[in-house]
């Protein structure tokens, strides 16, 4: 992590995502603009939660690790988004692992002035509801449709989301992650996109998946993911 010293940028992000709707200018004068490399962690499950984050830029991964060493890939978070709700409420360590899948910036603030002088904060509380029920809805809903829908359906939504301006996607999670993130093993996963491969919706090389038929993708994805938290 590098803290960047460029008051300029800091604002530029504050302005952009509006977060003086969320943080008084009492509170912004602590704020830090911080700066994580692609594959760099940020968080680790089982620590103090020494910064409420706001994610301004770039591309992060949460995952919730387990006591057998083994881990669940939950959720993949695009700016703008917050990082630390819950355990800066409960006052608890972090529950969840968070490294950075692509280079990224956060407005960082002290947890601990936030709860000594602003858990009352009419404006911040709001937020947090906002932010937290957003969360729950996402995971309610994904959690939903990994039990009702086929894994086809399910796998055509996680591409759509990877989906940019390029013909191609790059996936950085390990096929393991992307299985336990979609509710099923590695090997159904292999099976299915095989089976969009020889629909000729899909390339498949690797970690490279060439998008051969964008619309027929989007059609199986039927819109069942929330946007990336």
């Amino acid at each position: 992590m590098r803290r960047i010293s460029d008051n300029d940028l800091l604002n530029h992000y504050i302005v952009k995502h509006h977060i003086e709707n969320i943080f008084d200018k009492d509170i912004l004068k602590h704020a830090q603009l911080h700066f994580y490399e692609k594959e760099e962690y940020i968080l680790e499950a089982g620590s103090n939660l020494e910064y409420y984050y706001l994610l301004v830029d770039g591309k992060i991964k949460v995952s919730y690790p387990f006591e057998n060493g083994k881990s669940m890939l939950l959720k993949f978070y695009r700016e703008f988004n917050s990082i630390g709700d819950l355990e800066l409420l409960k006052n608890i360590l972090i529950l969840c692992d968070i490294d950075a899948i692509e280079d990224t910036y956060l407005i960082a603030i002290s947890s601990e002035i936030l709860r000594k002088e602003y858990l009352d904060n009419v404006k911040f509380l709001h937020h947090l509801i906002d932010s937290l029920s957003e969360k729950l809805y996402a995971t309610i809903n994904n959690g939903s449709y990994n039990f009702v829908y086929p894994l086809i359906n399910r796998l055509s939504s996680y591409l759509v989301e990877h989906i940019t301006d390029k013909n191609y996607i790059v996936l950085h999670s390990s096929y393991i992650e992307i299985a336990q993130f979609l509710g099923t093993t590695y090997r159904h996963l292999n099976r299915t996109l095989k089976e969009l491969e020889s629909k000729s919706i899909i390339n498949w090389e690797n970690k490279r998946i060439y998008i051969v038929d964008e619309d027929r993708l989007r059609e199986l994805a039927k819109n069942l993911y929330m946007k990336s938290l």
